[in-house]
């Protein structure tokens, strides 16, 4: 499928509140878009005048803000969505595994990303950060036109397989790398502690500076992870020592041991980050790693509450992710933000711990800074990728005293009802441009009955 299709001259979009982020709101606002690139955001009654070929886009009683950024998704396994519920980590993670070897091919993967994206863009978001073992989000993003970063994931928590792993990693990005594209490039992830050695997390490290690609890992996540890593003891200790892999302890906290592996000098994302104290706060910053906040995976799965607000009073550039639907079972980063919020002033006893504002920068700005792509994406400024969401204010979220406040506070669900990506229309109200979402999502979910057959024969 091509997207490359003819662009208007120049698209005025026009709403009752544009959120610029590096600006105050606007009230009746305009952002005019030629070609791919925005090219004037202000008043409506303030902008140029039209030459050319103009279409107006009223999008009437909305909010028009720069597309929300995913900094963390696993896009194949939104057909796991509720397969999972009831267990704790450790079990968790080998039944998805387990799943995921058993049951899913790779067309089954690929579809299963498809829904994903096609998810996601129903709630604004046009960047994700995906990372998996296969490349089907990578096919799902460039199939659906968004905009992102595939992560190819490694693992090798025995040193012995090191070298095979490297080897295939780096085979296999060599054949993603013809596939890239403007709109969505190439990363590594060493996927774990454990589940991948030192040995491992300094040669993906190398690989990625020698390669110029960025690189993200998931890391200080679980107390299981923690007790692995500071101790050598806990579940995934005993497993690892099950299979014959040494176990000892390997740093301070786990941020200090990517710290001494040389993972903090690849651009590094880390997901996570929920064991993050002071100490690796400072590190992380010092390092100018980007944080992927997962507030809804991390308490669903009993991990805990990231120190978000720390972070960011640490000068971390901090975006939001939904993570897995194996983990959230939505892709609402609205919501994710009203989580986030709520938690951050539970854990500190406070109410004014954030604010709305900072909430929708994260979602945006933050997570672009995350990810570097803070020079193209995140916020509403000429000469910035058109890269934009619209969302109809409910009937339940009016009044509107501050457009922040009600995103984050009163709109959590609603759906996006425009969303466009390097200036191409990739969702008007509610249908995906160029996806036939019914058919996708009977095929998704004739996989996931096999899915439940699965489980079922496994007890």
């Amino acid at each position: 499928m091509s997207h490359r299709v003819a662009l208007p001259e120049q698209v005025r979009y026009h709403a009752k509140w544009v959120l610029p982020i590096t600006a105050p709101a606007i009230e009746n606002g305009t952002v005019i878009v030629e070609g791919e690139t925005i090219v004037w955001v202000g008043p409506r009654d303030r902008a140029p005048a039209a030459q050319g070929d103009v279409r107006h886009d009223e999008l009437g009683n909305a909010i028009l803000l720069p597309g929300l950024v995913n900094t963390h998704t696993h896009l194949d396994l939104t057909v796991m969505r509720g397969l999972l519920e009831g267990l704790s980590f450790f079990p968790w993670i080998r039944t998805l595994t387990a799943a995921r070897t058993d049951v899913l091919n790779s067309n089954a993967l690929f579809e299963s990303a498809q829904l994903g994206v096609v998810e996601g863009l129903q709630h604004g978001i046009t960047t994700y950060a995906d990372t998996a073992p296969d490349p089907a989000g990578f096919d799902a993003m460039r199939e659906l036109g968004v905009r992102g970063i595939f992560y190819l994931e490694t693992f090798g928590p025995d040193p012995e397989q090191c070298d095979r792993a490297v080897d295939n990693l780096h085979r296999t990005m060599r054949a993603l790398d013809p596939k890239a594209t403007p709109l969505v490039g190439l990363g590594v992830s060493p996927h774990a502690p454990y589940s991948v050695s030192d040995e491992l997390f300094t040669a993906v490290a190398k690989l990625a500076v020698e390669l110029k690609l960025p690189l993200a890992t998931h890391i200080a996540e679980s107390e299981e992870e923690q007790s692995l890593v500071v101790d050598g003891d806990g579940a995934f200790a005993a497993f690892l020592n099950g299979r014959n892999i040494p176990v000892r302890p390997r740093g301070r906290s786990p941020i200090a041991m990517l710290e001494r592996c040389g993972v903090l000098s690849s651009r590094t994302l880390l997901i996570h980050a929920v064991r993050a104290d002071a100490t690796d706060r400072a590190t992380i910053a010092a390092h100018g790693c980007g944080v992927a906040h997962c507030p809804a995976s991390n308490a669903k799965l009993g991990h805990g509450i990231a120190p978000l607000a720390a972070m960011l009073q640490a000068g971390i550039h901090v975006g939001l992710g939904s993570d897995s639907m194996a983990s959230n079972n939505q892709m609402d980063l609205i919501a994710e933000g009203r989580l986030a919020m709520l938690a951050q002033r539970a854990s500190a006893q406070r109410d004014d711990v954030l604010d709305a504002r900072t909430m929708v920068e994260i979602a945006t700005l933050g997570g672009a800074k995350a990810l570097g792509l803070a020079g193209t994406i995140g916020s509403l400024e000429p000469g910035k990728a058109a890269d934009l969401a619209a969302f109809t204010i409910p009937v339940g979220a009016n009044p509107v005293y501050n457009p922040y406040d009600t995103f984050i506070w009163s709109m959590a669900g609603a759906p996006a009802c425009r969303v466009v990506v390097a200036g191409r229309e990739r969702l008007r109200d509610g249908q995906v441009v160029g996806c036939d979402t019914e058919a996708l999502v009977s095929r998704v979910t004739e996989t996931a009955a096999r899915l439940a057959s699965w489980k079922a024969q496994r007890g």
